[in-house]
């Protein structure tokens, strides 16, 4: 049975046997585009993009959903921003939802993302085969 429990937790990312929700990530991504991550810089905080508003939260990835994301709202776009967010500072403002189009799970912040919940802000790369590269700063 020890055995079966350890499998099961090993396939679902959490203690199966304690009934403990996976392990979330204590970094969160925002891509912004330069006049966005501008904003950011000169006004210590951002309100959201026209999308961000329209939802009523600011839509975040983590590192996993970074190149997905990118290639579905910033297809074609350049100059943009990769902004690691800290999860703990952000606090009770982000919450963790089931996207019903992806059925994935992702990090919004129902609020302001201000300039003390950024860990780091780089320049977006992609590696060799497209996919969306973290930073060593901006990863944990």
């Amino acid at each position: 049975m020890t055995t079966l429990v350890l499998l099961a937790s090993m396939m679902v990312g959490h203690d199966a046997a304690a009934g403990d929700a996976p392990a979330r990530p204590a970094i969160a991504y925002k891509i912004l585009t330069r006049a966005e991550n501008d904003t950011l810089a000169t006004r210590g905080r951002f309100e959201g993009s026209p999308q961000d508003a329209a939802d009523g939260y600011i839509h975040l990835s983590t590192d996993a959903q970074l190149t997905r994301t990118v290639d579905r709202h910033f297809a074609g776009q350049t100059d943009l921003f990769l902004v690691a967010v800290d999860v703990k500072a952000a606090g009770d403002a982000l919450k963790w939802e089931l996207s019903p189009r992806s059925a994935m799970e992702f990090p919004h912040l129902y609020g302001v993302l201000e300039k003390r919940m950024v860990l780091s802000i780089a320049p977006l790369r992609r590696d060799a085969q497209g996919h969306v590269v973290v930073p060593a700063d901006a990863a944990r």
